[in-house]
């Protein structure tokens, strides 16, 4: 359970200005005039502190409720930039589509990958094989994972199956860009939680709660009870 003890505004006020911001190409001082319009006044600096506090939150309890990926999956990064430094997303999604894991990292090699494919798979079950460009470092992540855990996690390089994470990556920039950059390295991953959370509840990746078929944003706010 998510607590918001302390809090100055209604529990549900706070989700809603979470929602709104992860889920639509919208500022903190869109949402600010939006609530005014409401009778609510909350100001942006507020709006960004509750994303940062409880976006990772929702995202972590998401995590006990999502469904199971399929065991291959397709690797690729992004690039988010912060402090006016690029820096990377590491991303995958299954044969479906569906996200497997995502990590944001300040360089992009073996370690980092390697950082990505441990997480990854301890969210999920071990795959049988990833699709990777050609990048040497995301083959020495696969490479020293298979060493570390006695594993044969199989690499392949097809520039096709790509595709389908590259295109999934455009659900998540359509969302960043409109931040024109983060300004902290904390910022940033805790708004990307937000989002990737949003985009696995539409993509239907949250399992049912007592067989009850609910909306994209009855789901989200599901995850605060």
């Amino acid at each position: 359970m998510i607590h918001f003890k302390g809090a100055h505004f209604p529990q549900e006020v706070i989700l809603v200005c979470v929602r709104w911001y992860v889920a639509y190409p919208l500022s903190y001082r869109n949402i600010e005039e939006m609530m005014a319009e409401r009778g609510v006044i909350v100001d942006h600096s507020t709006l960004n502190r509750w994303v940062i506090e409880f976006a990772p939150l929702l995202e972590q309890e998401f995590r006990y409720r999502k469904r199971l990926v399929a065991s291959s999956w397709r690797m690729d990064e992004t690039y988010i930039k912060v402090k006016g430094q690029w820096r990377y997303l590491y991303r995958a999604v299954d044969n479906d589509g569906c996200t497997v894991d995502f990590l944001l990292t300040a360089k992009r090699d073996g370690k980092a990958a390697l950082r990505f494919f441990n997480k990854a798979i301890s969210s999920n079950s071990e795959p049988t094989k990833i699709n990777i460009d050609k990048s040497g470092a995301n083959t020495a992540g696969i490479d020293a994972y298979n060493y570390d855990e006695g594993a044969y996690v199989e690499i392949r390089q097809c520039k096709y199956l790509n595709n389908i994470v590259e295109q999934d990556h455009r659900f998540i920039k359509k969302k960043v860009g409109p931040t024109l950059g983060f300004k902290s390295f904390r910022t940033a991953a805790a708004t990307i939680a937000g989002i990737e959370l949003m985009h696995m509840i539409r993509k239907g990746q949250m399992r049912k709660t007592n067989g009850r078929h609910q909306t994209p944003a009855q789901q989200f706010y599901s995850l605060a009870v």
